[in-house]
C-alpha cells in the first residue's frame, strides 16, 4: 500500500479510478486497486468506453450474442456499457458498505448527444437508473444550462447524480442551487434524503491548456509567468464558492434532514503538459470532503511519488483570487475561455459517442 495514497485518504480526499473496461474487471486489475491502491469509485465516460471497446477479446461473447438476437446498435451500445459499470459497482460494494454509501461508487453518463436536450437527458437518466439498478450509481449528467433542470429533477427522484463538465465558477453555482432544488423537491416527495448521493465533476487541466495556449499567443513574460496556474486557482474558487453554499442556513435545513453534501470533484487531473509535475492537480488541490478522479497514469504516480502536504486548498484562496486578477490583466478573457471548454467538452463526447457505436456496430457486423 502506497503511503502517499494513505497520506491523501487520511486528508480527506476520496481516491477514484477514471477509467473502466472489461479486461479491467475481468482480470481483477479493479479490486486489485481498491486493495493496493485507496480506489474507493470509478468514473466513466464515452471516451473511456470507446477505447476499452477497441482493444482485445473481452467483449466478443457478449457482442456475439446481442448479433445473433439482431438488436440494435443502439441497444447493443447500452448493454455492453451497463454491464460493464454493474460489475463494476459489485466489485465495489464492500467499499460502498463500509463508507455508508459516501464512497464505493460508480458513473456512467446519459448519451452526450443529449446535453442540450432537457427532457430527453431526464428520460435517460431513469432509463439508465432502472437498467443498472444498484445503490452506489452515479448518472452523470453534464452542467449545460439545459442539463441544469435534469440534474434537479433525477435527485427529487432519488436518483444520485454526478454532475460533470464543469468548468465556470458561475456555472457550478447554478449547478449547487440545482442540487439543492432537487433536494427540496426529493424532501417533499417523501424520498429519504440519506439515500441520495451527488458530487459535482470540476474540470482542472483542461482549464490550463486552454489557457496556456492564449497565454502563449499573448507572449509577454508576465503572461508566459502565469502558465500552469489557472486550473489550481479555478477549483480552489469553486471550493471556496462550495464552503459558502454548505455553510448556508438552506443547505443547513437539508442537512438536519439527513442530506449528504454534493462533494467537489476534480475531474480531468492528468497533467498534460510534460513540463509541469505529474502529480500537480494532486498536490495542489488536497483538503477534506472532496473527490479526485485519477488515471491509472496519474494514480501510479502519485502512489509513488506524490507530496501530501496538509491542505492546499483553504488556505490560498487570496493567492487564487490573484491568479484570475493577473490573467484578467494579462488580456485571458475567463469567460469566453469557459464558453469554449464546455462547447468542446460536449463535443469531444458526442464525437466519442459516434465511435462508440461505429465500433459496436463494426464488432456487431463481424459476428
Amino acid at each position: 500500500m502506497s503511503e502517499n495514497l494513505q497520506r491523501l485518504t487520511e486528508a480527506g480526499v476520496s481516491i477514484w479510478l477514471d477509467d473502466i473496461s472489461r479486461e479491467r474487471l475481468r482480470s481483477g486489475n479493479l479490486a486489485a486497486l481498491i486493495r493496493d491502491k485507496r480506489v474507493t469509485g470509478v468514473t466513466s465516460n464515452p471516451t473511456i468506453f470507446a477505447s476499452a471497446l477497441s482493444k482485445g477479446d473481452a467483449y466478443d461473447a457478449q457482442t456475439h450474442d446481442l448479433a445473433v438476437r439482431g438488436v440494435s446498435v443502439e441497444e447493443a451500445v447500452r448493454a455492453i456499457t451497463t454491464f460493464d459499470i454493474r460489475w463494476a459497482a459489485d466489485v465495489l460494494r464492500p467499499v460502498y458498505d463500509a463508507t455508508q454509501g459516501v464512497d464505493g461508487r460508480v458513473s456512467i453518463e446519459v448519451d452526450p448527444r443529449l446535453a442540450r436536450e432537457t427532457e430527453k437527458t431526464i428520460a435517460e437518466a431513469r432509463a439508465l437508473w432502472w437498467l443498472v439498478d444498484r445503490p452506489n450509481l452515479h448518472i452523470k449528467i453534464p452542467a449545460t444550462v439545459e442539463g441544469l433542470p435534469a440534474i434537479t429533477q433525477a435527485l427529487s427522484e432519488g436518483i444520485s447524480v454526478n454532475v460533470t463538465l464543469i468548468f465556470s465558477l458561475e456555472r457550478y453555482r447554478q449547478v449547487m442551487d440545482a442540487w439543492l432544488t432537487g433536494l427540496e423537491q426529493a424532501k417533499a416527495n417523501g424520498i429519504n434524503l440519506a439515500s441520495i448521493e451527488s458530487v459535482a465533476s470540476f474540470f482542472v487541466s483542461r482549464v490550463d491548456t486552454e489557457i496556456d495556449a492564449r497565454l502563449d499567443k499573448i507572449g509577454t513574460p508576465e503572461a508566459v509567468e502565469l502558465k500552469g496556474k489557472a486550473g489550481v486557482a479555478n477549483a480552489r474558487l469553486a471550493f471556496a464558492a462550495f464552503e459558502e453554499v454548505v455553510n448556508s442556513p438552506r443547505w443547513q435545513a437539508l442537512r438536519a434532514a439527513g442530506a449528504r453534501p454534493q462533494r467537489p470533484l476534480w475531474a480531468s487531473t492528468g497533467v498534460k503538459n510534460p513540463d509541469y509535475p505529474d502529480t500537480l492537480y494532486v498536490e495542489q488541490l488536497v483538503t477534506a470532503g472532496i473527490v479526485n478522479t485519477m488515471p491509472e497514469k496519474t494514480l501510479d504516480a502519485a502512489a509513488d511519488h506524490a507530496r501530501i502536504s496538509g491542505d492546499t486548498i483553504r488556505p490560498f484562496y487570496q493567492q487564487a483570487w490573484d491568479v484570475m486578477a493577473s490573467l484578467k490583466q494579462a488580456g485571458i478573457d475567463y469567460d469566453d475561455v469557459v464558453r469554449v471548454l464546455e462547447e468542446e467538452g460536449v463535443e469531444k463526447f458526442e464525437t466519442s459517442w459516434n465511435e462508440l457505436i461505429e465500433t459496436v456496430d463494426a464488432e456487431l457486423r463481424k459476428a
